[in-house]
């Protein structure tokens, strides 16, 4: 099974659009364990990914974890996975060697040039230049790894420059989504000025492919694979099955946006999944009313609970900035996509096939 586990609700960082209450919460011991050992009772693998807050804050809980599941994998002869997700302030050359040595796939949280517009030390500092010096220290370990960006409506104008920025500094794996939440406000006019810089990505990102870079940035390739191979969108909706988030009590939920909410809390880490809910879950028609009839309804990630609920309060209604921003995304990246198979035809299929 996987799980998703909130060591922590604490943040040594107050980014401007991070919607978590920050607590000085944590998860025990005895929480960790029971959710070590459940992640391994079922299935054919275990996966874990360490989150928070900050989960470096509680590195010991981390390395606790990996040695409790170094034990469960050799009685059971289950593989286990781990990730983790950070703002990187943390990272030090001790962790960097935990995370080779046990293979710990790292996300940086990292917004490129446009770091210090939105993501600040909880005391208001920048933090930038620490940044840019942690990601090249995690690129000497991982070269794989991903950038994650969030872009915030004030720092829509910096969101190529910040992917051009990434790759150089070395990152060929970069997600980016825009900020949702209560926390920002998009307009007509900076979702404009984001899609106009996604232009200019796209076509940078495509010179990129045609020089024979191995170069993947998330809201051009998931869609253009998506259409190719007619799979569901990556972001679809799995509420309860693919990462189910345990809390510092050690109550699991059915995704993030839905902790707290009893109606959609599935068990604990001590008794174990309540598989009726599981199923009724699976049952549900995720899709909004409103996009039953839509064309790119397939394409497209109304069906994220999380997002709508994190957006409009509600799992089944989409907010108006999401469905515009998700329109115009596929029509860039379908645009984009027609340019490389034209341009090369073979190295595109060969991309994603």
């Amino acid at each position: 099974m996987n799980f998703t586990l909130h060591l922590t609700e604490a943040c040594n960082m107050n980014c401007a659009y991070c919607t978590r209450e920050k607590r000085a919460v944590r998860m025990s011991e005895e929480v960790l364990d029971a959710a070590c050992d459940l992640a391994f009772a079922e299935g054919s693998r275990a996966g874990l990914c360490f989150f928070g807050g900050e989960p470096l804050l509680e590195r010991g809980l981390i390395q606790r974890a990996v040695s409790r599941c170094a034990d469960l994998s050799r009685k059971t002869r289950k593989p286990v996975q781990y990730r983790m997700t950070t703002n990187g302030t943390l990272l030090d050359d001790e962790f960097l060697a935990l995370a080779l040595r046990e293979n710990i796939e790292i996300g940086l949280s990292f917004d490129g040039t446009a770091q210090d517009i939105a993501r600040h030390y909880a005391d208001g500092r920048g933090t930038m230049a620490v940044l840019e010096a942690k990601a090249k220290a995690l690129l000497r370990v991982q070269p794989h790894c991903y950038a994650m960006m969030t872009i915030a409506p004030q720092a829509a104008g910096k969101t190529a420059e910040s992917v051009k920025y990434l790759y150089q500094l070395g990152f060929r794996r970069i997600t980016m989504t825009p900020a949702y939440g209560f926390r920002v406000s998009w307009d007509d006019s900076t979702l404009a000025l984001l899609m106009q810089q996604l232009r200019e990505i796209a076509a940078f990102w495509s010179a990129c492919i045609l020089q024979g870079d191995a170069f993947y940035f998330s809201p051009l390739d998931a869609k253009i694979r998506e259409c190719i191979t007619g799979s569901q969108p990556a972001e679809r909706c799995h509420l309860g099955f693919r990462q189910m988030p345990v809390t510092p009590d050690g109550k699991i939920y059915a995704c993030t946006q839905f902790i707290g909410d009893a109606d959609y809390c599935l068990g604990d880490v001590f008794r174990g999944l309540d598989r009726e809910k599981q199923r009724e879950l699976a049952r549900r028609d995720a899709a909004p009313d409103s996009c039953r009839e839509c064309a790119l309804r397939p394409r497209c990630t109304n069906s994220c609970g999380c997002l709508n609920r994190l957006e409009t309060g509600d799992e089944r209604r989409v907010s108006p900035m999401q469905c515009s921003y998700e329109r115009a995304l596929i029509e860039l990246a379908d645009a984009a996509a027609d340019r490389l198979y034209a341009a090369a035809p073979q190295r595109f299929a060969k991309r994603y096939q």
